[in-house]
């Protein structure tokens, strides 16, 4: 079900599900402008390129039944692995993918003795948040982030410990 991103094809598949998800799910929580400016800089496939070369990060697409569902990145941050993207398509959501990438993204972790997953979310990001918290995340408050012309990421920061066996 999870999938490496090795490949310039495959980093075309998340552009392209990036693409698909963000204008349906964020367009309604941070407006057209900042999500095209959000897509361009961080999940084209050049910026996707880089960040796999250049800075550590890792990406895995979700497949089920022979489709693409969605993608997740991750990189190694001292003890932590920071959970940088999860999403997964909309007609999909809210039926266990979520679950399933965090449980493997928990064995991921525990394989490079990581003791606790962290991500950010957009505070109005309801849905999500609350899916986070049913998880086992603990909300550690408020993270502003200016991302560039003129743009701010006002998230919460986010936590899960993660089980060792």
């Amino acid at each position: 079900m999870f999938i490496e991103v090795t490949s310039r094809e495959q980093i075309n598949i998340v552009e392209a599900l990036a693409g698909e998800i963000w204008t349906e799910h964020y367009i309604p929580i941070i407006g057209r402008d900042q999500v095209e400016y959000m897509l361009d800089r961080f999940q084209s496939s050049e910026a996707i390129s880089h960040q796999i070369e250049s800075e550590g990060y890792r990406y895995f697409l979700m497949e089920e039944k022979g489709k693409y569902i969605g993608y997740m990145s991750v990189q190694i941050r001292g003890s932590e692995l920071f959970l940088s993207k999860i999403y997964v398509v909309g007609r999909l959501r809210g039926k266990g993918f979520g679950k399933k990438a965090v449980r493997f993204l928990e064995d991921f972790a525990a394989n490079f003795h990581l003791r606790k997953i962290a991500l950010t979310v957009n505070k109005n990001n309801k849905e999500s948040i609350a899916a986070y918290e049913k998880m086992g995340f603990t909300n550690l408050g408020p993270v502003v982030q200016d991302i560039g012309n003129g743009f701010i990421m006002d998230d919460f920061r986010m936590e899960k410990i993660v089980p060792m066996s």
